[in-house]
């Protein structure tokens, strides 16, 4: 990690992870107080969660999180309440060998991921979006009613720090001026979608249906989320049936779930009132969406450029509200499945989630730090999203490197 994120884990937050070291050869669960990993299991067999009635044995040498995170609430709640209390002095009183330095630990997937789906709840990434690809503001049919999503692809979801190779695919080549030519070829229009990923933790067998006011229940927490996207991939292929290896490539996510419980001081309310008229398992008026601020910085060999700062509290629809459209039908939710928000945008220059919007549908080149310009991604390029919701409640990077596509 170039950039130091100590400030993000305070006491206040406490998230949970995946790490191994060279002490600790095999991946085990953690959390992270400023730059200090914090091996689970090794506080369990020293007695940190013995006020916790009902908690596994054992259950923190797993090498993913899923376990712990299909708990009920309670439980996770009493597991905090131990962790505070045994970090309240720092981690200097630690049994011997349960701490590592965040620069000596290799993060992993916090979860094992059964299944993936990609909504689209910023009405304003929808607009910016439109106003780039049709040159009109425009929502879709159905947004005002439900929030709108695609099944993507969990085999593919990798953890901060993993490279992406640049996929290949199918596309008009648009350099050609006397026809329209669909070729197969590394794809030119590589982007990045700035989004945040809930991670669901209690499992809802199926047909049991669930309301938007009972949906924190099967929340773990959050994570960041970039959804790499190949737009001339993508355009081709939509229609009729949406994305497909447009955005299968890769997905990028934090190390790093962040609670809803450390999130909890930072409730905002929806950007608008929504419709009266939406069904009662959607409704969900109030403070549930999180006064998040997020941010997307593009290194080059010029230095770094900032390209995008929004706020998650900009989003129409709801966390909550996205975990109970997917199961309206009788849909079930597995243990560590995740749901993407959708590219997070605001409205003005500068706010802006992705490249689409930023470049203007590709009309418009970004400026880059060293006088470097972008349209879309280049090979070598690294994306770093970053999200801070207050003062020692952060997620850490969210971060890639785009790497040439690989040879058939």
């Amino acid at each position: 990690m170039t950039s130091d994120y100590s400030h993000h884990f305070s006491i206040k937050n406490l998230p949970y992870g995946v790490a191994s070291s060279t002490t600790r050869i095999g991946p085990q669960c953690a959390t992270r107080l400023n730059n200090t990993v914090v091996f689970l299991d090794s506080l369990q067999e020293n007695g940190v969660f013995n006020s916790v009635t009902g908690l596994p044995s054992g259950i923190f040498k797993s090498t993913t999180l899923n376990d712990f995170a299909a708990l009920p609430k309670t439980l996770h709640t009493q597991v905090r309440e131990a962790l505070q209390l045994a970090l309240q002095n720092g981690v200097e009183n630690l049994p011997a060998g349960s701490t590592a330095d965040i620069s000596e630990v290799q993060m992993h997937l916090p979860v094992s991921i059964p299944a993936y789906t990609d909504f689209c709840c910023s009405k304003q990434h929808n607009i910016n979006a439109g106003r780039a690809i049709l040159g009109h503001e425009s929502l879709p049919p159905s947004f005002y009613h439900t929030p709108i999503a695609y099944n993507g692809r969990a085999s593919t979801i990798v953890v901060s720090g993993t490279p992406v190779h640049r996929p290949r695919g199918h596309f008009v080549d648009r350099t050609l001026t006397s026809h329209k030519e669909v070729i197969y070829a590394p794809t030119r229009a590589l982007d990045y979608e700035l989004e945040l990923g809930v991670v669901i933790g209690a499992p809802l067998p199926l047909g049991q249906g669930l309301n938007a006011k009972d949906a924190d229940a099967h929340i773990f927490g959050l994570v960041l989320l970039n959804d790499w996207s190949a737009r001339d991939i993508q355009s081709l292929e939509m229609i009729p049936l949406g994305p497909l290896n447009g955005k299968n490539f890769a997905t990028t996510i934090s190390p790093w779930i962040v609670t809803l419980e450390a999130l909890n001081s930072f409730r905002a309310e929806e950007p608008e009132p929504q419709s009266s008229s939406i069904p009662p398992y959607l409704q969900d008026w109030g403070a549930f969406n999180y006064d998040i601020q997020l941010k997307v910085e593009l290194e080059t060999s010029g230095g770094k450029t900032v390209l995008g700062e929004t706020n998650a509290k900009e989003l129409y629809w709801s966390l909550r509200q996205m975990c109970t459209h997917l199961t309206s039908t009788g849909c079930n939710l597995h243990t560590g499945e995740i749901l993407g928000t959708g590219t997070v945008s605001g409205s003005t220059e500068g706010s802006y989630g992705c490249l689409l919007e930023v470049t203007q549908g590709g009309k418009v080149k970004a400026s880059l730090a060293g006088n470097g310009e972008r349209v879309y991604l280049v090979d070598g390029d690294v994306v770093t999203m970053s999200a801070l919701a207050g003062e020692g409640v952060g997620f850490g990077e969210c971060s890639g490197q785009v790497l040439p596509a690989k040879d058939l």
